[in-house]
C-alpha cells in the first residue's frame, strides 16, 4: 500500500500567497504549456550550475539544456508562428494568445540564456583546474597556433567551401542548427565590400585537440584565423558565428497519401527548406551582418538571439565524453533480475518464468538487455515460438531487437510490427528499419490514419503442450537499450490470458480493422483513455478524504484532467503529482486545489515511467496500478494510440509502491511547484536521492 505523502516536506520554501491567485481566471487555473517547459529546462540548467553535482557531468546538463532548447525551437516556436501566419485568432486554456506566448517565451529564453553564459563561465575556470581547457585562439602561444595551422592546412581547409554574396552568387541555403560564419571583407581593388557564408564542417567535431592533451580549441575559431587562406588577396573586416534553426515539424497528408512511407520521406525532403525561425549569433556582429542575415533568412528581428559565448552549447557533450572518470558519476552496471538470463544465454527458459507469475522490470536498474531484448531474442530464436507482433516508436541504431525481429522472420515465424514513421525526429531512422524489415519478410503497417503509435508492446504466440500460450511486454518505454541505460522505465512481462487476449485485439485493430473493440486489463488511447481515467478520479471524488491519487508522468497539460484533479481536490480527495517536465496544473490553491501537491525530479536518469495510481480504482479499498506509454497531454489522449495496462500481481503492486514511496519522500532530486506557477528545490532533511535508493533495491532485489 503506498503510504508516503509529500504534505510534511520539511525544509520546503514558503507557499505562495493564496490571494494572488484568481481561480476564475484562466490564468489561474491553468499554467502555460510553453512556459512550464521552459521552467523544465530552467531545472535541468539547475544542475549544471549545482556544484555538488560531478564536474562533466554538469557539462553534459549544459549540452542537454542546450539541445532541448534546440528542439523547442524546432517544434514549439514554430507552431506559434505558425498559428501567427495563418492568422489564428484562439488562446490556450490559459488565456494566452501565440504573440503573448512568444513574448514571455523571449523573456524566459534571455534569462536563461545568461545564466547558460555565467554557468559556462565557472565550469571552463573549474575544468582548468583539474586539466581541461577550452581555450580561445588569442590565448594561444606560438606554438600551439602553428601546431592548429597545421591541422587546419591538412584536414580542415580541403573540405571547406566559401560562398560568395553578390548578383552572381544568390544568399546561399543555410542548413538547420549547423554552425556557420558570416565573413565581411573589401576588396582591396575598388574597397567595395564583399559578403561570405562558410559553413564550419561537422565532421571534425565541435574542438580540435591540441596534441594528446585536454586541451581544446572550438574549430570556427580555427578557420576564422585561416580565412586569409580562403580568401587571398582580401582584407577582412568582420567575422561571426551565427546559427539557424528551422521549423522541423513534418505535415503529412494521410488522407491524400497513397503510401505513407513515400509521404514522410517527402515531408522530410521539405522540412530541410523550412522557414527560419531562430538565428544565433556572436554579440559582437555588426549592424551590417546582422541585418543582412536578417533580410536574406526572412525572419523579424524578434528572432536574433545574440551570445557571448559559445554557440551550440549541445556540442559540450564531446567534452563529457573525455575519459575522466574521476569527474563523472560512478556508472551503473543493471543488474540481472531473472536468474540464468543474459544475451544469448538459454540457462533459463524465459517463458517459464513468466509463466510462473507477473514480472515487473525497472530500467535502467534491471538490465534491459536481460529482460526485454533477451525476450524478443529467445522468442525469435524459440521453434515453438509461432508469432512476434511489436510496436516500433524509437529505437537504437544498432537494434538487436530489429535483428531478432529480422531472425525470427527468416526462420519462418510470422512477424508483424507497427512502425511509426512520424516519430519526430527518428523518421527517417524508422523509415530505414521498415524497409529493413519488410525485405526480411516483416508484416510492416504503418499504424492509423490520424493518430500516432505511441504504445509500447509486444506479443509473443507459442505453442505449447496446453495449447497455444501468449506472452506479453507492455512498457513505459521504447524498445531501445541505449536510452534504455539513461532513462528510468518500467515494464510488465506477463502470460495473463486475458492480458494476451486484449493485446491480440490491439494488434489486430492496428494492422487490420477493428471498432467497438472491449478490452479487460489494456486501456488504449485515444478510445477508452479519456474516459476510463476521468472515471477513476471521479471515483476517488466520490470517496471524499478517503480518495487518494498518485501519478508519475511525463507530462500534464490536459485541461479536462486538471479539471477534473481540481474537482477530486475539492472533494478532499489527496493527491501527488510526480511530473518530470510539463505541469499545467495550479496546486495547492485553496477553493481549487489545496489537497494537490506536485514535484518534479531531475537527475543522472531521465524519468520516464508512467505509474498511475487509485485507492479505491476497482471498488472502495481496492486500489487499482497502472503502468504504460501515456501521459495526460491531448495528443495522448485524442491523437495518439496508447496503452496502459492494470496491474493486478500483489508482488508487482508492492514493486510500484517502493518506486512511489520512493519519489514522493526524496529530498535531494526534488523540485515542488508553487501555486503561483514557481517550481522551488527541496532543502535536503533525510538525503534520500531517488536513483541511489532504487540502485540499492535493484541490487539487493536481485542478489
Amino acid at each position: 500500500m503506498v503510504t508516503a505523502s509529500a504534505n510534511s516536506q520539511s525544509g520546503d520554501p514558503e507557499p505562495a500567497e493564496p490571494r494572488c491567485i484568481d481561480i476564475t481566471s484562466a490564468a489561474g487555473r491553468f499554467i502555460n504549456r510553453e512556459l512550464s517547459w521552459l521552467a523544465f529546462n530552467s531545472r535541468v540548467l539547475a544542475q549544471a550550475e549545482d556544484p555538488s553535482v560531478q564536474l562533466l557531468e554538469r557539462i553534459k546538463f549544459c549540452a542537454i539544456w542546450s539541445a532541448n532548447l534546440d528542439e523547442f525551437f524546432q517544434v514549439r516556436v514554430a507552431g506559434l508562428k505558425d498559428q501567427i501566419a495563418g492568422q489564428f485568432i484562439g488562446t490556450t486554456p490559459d488565456g494566452r494568445t501565440a504573440s503573448q506566448q512568444l513574448q514571455e517565451i523571449r523573456t524566459e529564453v534571455d534569462q536563461q540564456s545568461e545564466r547558460a553564459l555565467c554557468c559556462l563561465q565557472q565550469l571552463i575556470k573549474e575544468m582548468a583546474e583539474v586539466g581541461i581547457e577550452i581555450l580561445n585562439w588569442r590565448d594561444l602561444n606560438n606554438e600551439e597556433q602553428k601546431f592548429l595551422i597545421g591541422e587546419f592546412d591538412n584536414r580542415i581547409y580541403p573540405v571547406l567551401t566559401p560562398l560568395a554574396v553578390d548578383l552572381g552568387h544568390p544568399f546561399p541555403y543555410i542548413s538547420n542548427l549547423s554552425l556557420s560564419l558570416g565573413v565581411l571583407m573589401m576588396d582591396p581593388s575598388d574597397r567595395h565590400k564583399r559578403f561570405a557564408r562558410l559553413k564550419v564542417p561537422a565532421i571534425f567535431g565541435r574542438f580540435l585537440q591540441l596534441g594528446g592533451e585536454d586541451r581544446f580549441v572550438p574549430v570556427e575559431q580555427v578557420v576564422a584565423a585561416q580565412l586569409s587562406t580562403l580568401f587571398p588577396g582580401m582584407e577582412i573586416t568582420e567575422t561571426v558565428a551565427f546559427r539557424v534553426t528551422r521549423n522541423a515539424d513534418i505535415a503529412v497528408d494521410e488522407g491524400e497519401a497513397q503510401d505513407l512511407l513515400e509521404a514522410v520521406e517527402i515531408e522530410l525532403r521539405r522540412r530541410r527548406f523550412r522557414s527560419v525561425v531562430r538565428l544565433e549569433v556572436e554579440r559582437k556582429v555588426s549592424s551590417e551582418i546582422r541585418n543582412l542575415l536578417i533580410e536574406e533568412l526572412d525572419i523579424q528581428q524578434e528572432d536574433v538571439y545574440e551570445a557571448d559565448t559559445l554557440l551550440e552549447l549541445s556540442s559540450l557533450r564531446e567534452i563529457f565524453d573525455l575519459d575522466r572518470p574521476d569527474l563523472k558519476n560512478q556508472p551503473w552496471k543493471s543488474v540481472k533480475p531473472l536468474p540464468g538470463t543474459g544475451p544469448g544465454e538459454q540457462n533459463v527458459d524465459l517463458f517459464s518464468l513468466i509463466r510462473q507469475g507477473d514480472i515487473l522490470v525497472h530500467h535502467p536498474y534491471d538490465s534491459f538487455t536481460a529482460t526485454v531484448q533477451e525476450f524478443i531474442w529467445q522468442a525469435a530464436n524459440d521453434p515453438q515460438v509461432l508469432a512476434i507482433k511489436l510496436t516500433l516508436y524509437r529505437t537504437s541504431g544498432d537494434s538487436p531487437i530489429v535483428r531478432s525481429l529480422i531472425r525470427a522472420a527468416e526462420s519462418g515465424k510470422q512477424v508483424a510490427v507497427v512502425v511509426e514513421l512520424k516519430a519526430r525526429f527518428d523518421e527517417e531512422a524508422n523509415i530505414e528499419w521498415a524497409r529493413r524489415l519488410e525485405q526480411a519478410g516483416v508484416h510492416v503497417a504503418y499504424g492509423l490514419v490520424g493518430l500516432k503509435v505511441h504504445a509500447k508492446t509486444c506479443l509473443v504466440v507459442r505453442e505449447e503442450v496446453e495449447g497455444v500460450q501468449r506472452y506479453c511486454h507492455i512498457g513505459t518505454g521504447n524498445y531501445n537499450s541505449k536510452t534504455a541505460r539513461i532513462y528510468t522505465d518500467l515494464g510488465l512481462l506477463t502470460a495473463d490470458p486475458d492480458i494476451g487476449l486484449d493485446l491480440t485485439q490491439l494488434f489486430n485493430s492496428l494492422t487490420g480493422y477493428g471498432r467497438h473493440v472491449k478490452f479487460r486489463h489494456l486501456v488504449p488511447a485515444p478510445h477508452m483513455l479519456r474516459s476510463t481515467i476521468t472515471e477513476l478520479i471521479a471515483q476517488e471524488a466520490e470517496q471524499g478524504t478517503q480518495g487518494r491519487i498518485i501519478l508519475k508522468l511525463n507530462s500534464l497539460a490536459d485541461p479536462d484532467m486538471v479539471a477534473a484533479l481540481y474537482d477530486a481536490s475539492q472533494a478532499g480527495v489527496q493527491i501527488d503529482l510526480i511530473v518530470r517536465a510539463i505541469c499545467c496544473l495550479r496546486p495547492g490553491v485553496p477553493g481549487m486545489s489545496e489537497t494537490i501537491r506536485v514535484r518534479s525530479l531531475i537527475g543522472r536518469y531521465l524519468e520516464h515511467s508512467r505509474i498511475y495510481y487509485f485507492r479505491n480504482g476497482a471498488s472502495v479499498g481496492t486500489p487499482a496500478y497502472f503502468i504504460g506509454s501515456a501521459d495526460l497531454m491531448p495528443r495522448n489522449l485524442n491523437r495518439r494510440v496508447e496503452a496502459l495496462v492494470s496491474v493486478n500481481d500483489p508482488t508487482v503492486r508492492q514493486r510500484l509502491d517502493e518506486v512511489l514511496n520512493i519519489n514522493l519522500k526524496d529530498d535531494v532530486l526534488a523540485w515542488n511547484l508553487r501555486a503561483d506557477g514557481r517550481w522551488c528545490r527541496i532543502s535536503p532533511i533525510t538525503g534520500l536521492e531517488t536513483h541511489t535508493a532504487l540502485e540499492k533495491l535493484a541490487r539487493a532485489t536481485a542478489s
